[in-house]
C-alpha cells in the first residue's frame, strides 16, 4: 500500500478494528463519522488518528482526493456522498475482507444469504471444531475478520458475510463460499434490489480452481448464479449433494443424522443444517464431527423459539425475522404442528415490500400489527384476515392471546427491524418473552 492515507468512512466497531491494524502496520489513516459517539472519539485519540466529525457532502471530494483507498463502515448507504466522490475520483473502495485476506493467508469460509447466515456460520464452525480443525467465527458478528486474524490459533475462519461487506470487496476470495438464499432486504442501504443481489453474488465472483461454491438448489436466484469455475457443492431439501432422504440428512453418500435425532427440524432449519455440513465438509470436516455438532445444535435465540405454552396455545419468539421471507418460513414451520397462527408483525420497515407475507394467509387465524410499519402490515392482511393494531408489545400479546384458540400458536415474527421500539431484535425478543410469562403467570 502507498503512503497516502486510508480514508475510513464511519468509525464504529469494524472500522475501529481496521484502524488499529492499519496504524500498527504504519499506514496513515484519516477517520470520519457522521454521528460520532464518545467511544469513537476516545478510540481515535488513543490511536493517534484524526477523526473528522460530520463532514458535509461538499467536503467529500477533497477528503477522497487525498486517499489511496476508501473503507466504508458496513451498512453505509450506497447513496452516501463519500461513495459518489470515490467513484468520481476513481479512488478504490475496499472492505475489511480485502484487508484481512491481504494480511493473513489462512482460509476463510464465507456464508451469505438473506436468512440463516448466523446459524450456518456458527454450526459450520462447531462441525470443524468437532472434527479437530480449529475454527473461529468472524465478519458480521461481534468480531470483524480483521480483528479475528490476530488470533494465531485458528486453522480457518468461518465468516458471516453480509452484503454490506461483500458489495465493497474488490479482491476477497473465500476458499469456500456459500450462498444460502435470496429475498428482498436492506433496501434502506442498497440502491436497488439488483444492487443487493449483485452484492450477494460477489461471494462467488472470484471463484476459481482453488475454491468451492456451496449452492442452494432450492433457491432459483442462487442456483442461477452457480459459478462456472471451481468445485460446486449443492444442498437442498429434496435434491443435492447434501439433502434430506429417508427421514435423514445425507452428505454425498454418507448418512449424517436421522431427523428424529435433531433438536431443530423445521424445513428452513434442515436446509441450514445441510448447508453448514456442506461448508464444513468442503473445508475438511469429517462425518463424525459433523454428526456430533448436528446432535448438539439447539438453535439460536429469537429464531422460532418456544417461549411457553398456556391453555393449549404456544407462544413463539421469532424476533430475528426482519424480512417477509423469514416470516413466511416461520409461519409455515410453526403451522405444521399448530392449528392456526396468530401473527405479531411490524416494526421499522427496511425499505421492503411487505406484500410477500400475503403468501402465508392460509396459515393465519389473525394478525396483530405493531410499530412504525403497522399500517403497512394491516394493508397486507386486512382483506383476508382479522387485523388489529397494538400500540405496545404488552397490548400486542394480550390481543394475540385473546384471539388464539387451543391448538394455535402466537408467533412474534416481525418482518421488520426493531429500531422503532427497541435497540435490537434481541431486546425485542427478550421483552416479548418476559411479557408472555407475565401474562400467563410464570407458567412454563
Amino acid at each position: 500500500m502507498s503512503r497516502a492515507p486510508v480514508l475510513l468512512v464511519g468509525f464504529a466497531v469494524t472500522n475501529q478494528a481496521v484502524c488499529a491494524q492499519l496504524t500498527e502496520r504504519g499506514h496513515p489513516v484519516v477517520a470520519t463519522d457522521d454521528a460520532p459517539e464518545g467511544q469513537a472519539r476516545r478510540q481515535a485519540a488513543a490511536m493517534g488518528v484524526h477523526l473528522i466529525e460530520r463532514p458535509a457532502p461538499q467536503d467529500w471530494p477533497a477528503l477522497v482526493a487525498d486517499a489511496q483507498v476508501v473503507v466504508p463502515t458496513p451498512g453505509l448507504p450506497e447513496a452516501h456522498s463519500s461513495l459518489g466522490a470515490a467513484a468520481a475520483a476513481e479512488v478504490p473502495v475496499i472492505s475489511e475482507f480485502d484487508l484481512a485476506q491481504r494480511w493473513d493467508a489462512r482460509p476463510t469460509l464465507a456464508v451469505t444469504g438473506t436468512n440463516g447466515k448466523t446459524t450456518v456460520t456458527l454450526l459450520a464452525a462447531a462441525m470443524l471444531d468437532a472434527s479437530g480443525i480449529a475454527a473461529r467465527v468472524a465478519g458480521n458478528t461481534e468480531t470483524p475478520l480483521v480483528e479475528a486474524i490476530r488470533d494465531d490459533q485458528p486453522a480457518a475462519f468461518v465468516v458471516e458475510a453480509s452484503s454490506f461487506r461483500l458489495g465493497h470487496s474488490r479482491c476477497y476470495r473465500p476458499a469456500v463460499g456459500a450462498w444460502l438464499n435470496f429475498a428482498p432486504d436492506h433496501l434502506d442501504v442498497h440502491a436497488s434490489l439488483d444492487s443487493y443481489r449483485k452484492a450477494k453474488a460477489a461471494v462467488w465472483s472470484r471463484a476459481d480452481e482453488h475454491t468451492t461454491s456451496v449452492v442452494n438448489r432450492d433457491d432459483p436466484v442462487v442456483a442461477a448464479h452457480t459459478p462456472d469455475q471451481g468445485q460446486v457443492v449443492t444442498f437442498g431439501l429434496d435434491e443435492g449433494d447434501f439433502r434430506v432422504s429417508g427421514e435423514a440428512l445425507w452428505g454425498w453418500s454418507e448418512k449424517l443424522a436421522d431427523i428424529a435425532e435433531l433438536h431443530r427440524s423445521h424445513p428452513h432449519e434442515l436446509s441450514n443444517q445441510l448447508a453448514a455440513a456442506a461448508v464444513a465438509m468442503a473445508a475438511g470436516a469429517n462425518r463424525e464431527g459433523v454428526r456430533e455438532a448436528l446432535l448438539a445444535w439447539t438453535g439460536l435465540p429469537h429464531r422460532v423459539v418456544l417461549v411457553a405454552e398456556h391453555n393449549g396455545v404456544r407462544f413463539f419468539d421469532d424476533s430475528k425475522a426482519t424480512t417477509p421471507h423469514a416470516v413466511c418460513a416461520a409461519v409455515r414451520s410453526v403451522g405444521q404442528s399448530a392449528g392456526r397462527v396468530v401473527l405479531i408483525a411490524g416494526g421499522r420497515n427496511k425499505g421492503l415490500e411487505l406484500e410477500p407475507m400475503a403468501d402465508i394467509t392460509d396459515g393465519l387465524r389473525s394478525v396483530v400489527a405493531i410499530g412504525e410499519a403497522a399500517a403497512e402490515v394491516e394493508e397486507v392482511f386486512v382483506r383476508s384476515r382479522p387485523v388489529v393494531i397494538a400500540e405496545t408489545m404488552e397490548e400486542a400479546i394480550g390481543q394475540a392471546a385473546a384471539m388464539a384458540r387451543s391448538g394455535d400458536a402466537v408467533l412474534l415474527s416481525p418482518g421488520c427491524a426493531s429500531f422503532d421500539w427497541y435497540g435490537s431484535y434481541s431486546q425485542r425478543g427478550d421483552h416479548f418473552s418476559r411479557l408472555v410469562h407475565e401474562l400467563i403467570g410464570g407458567s412454563p
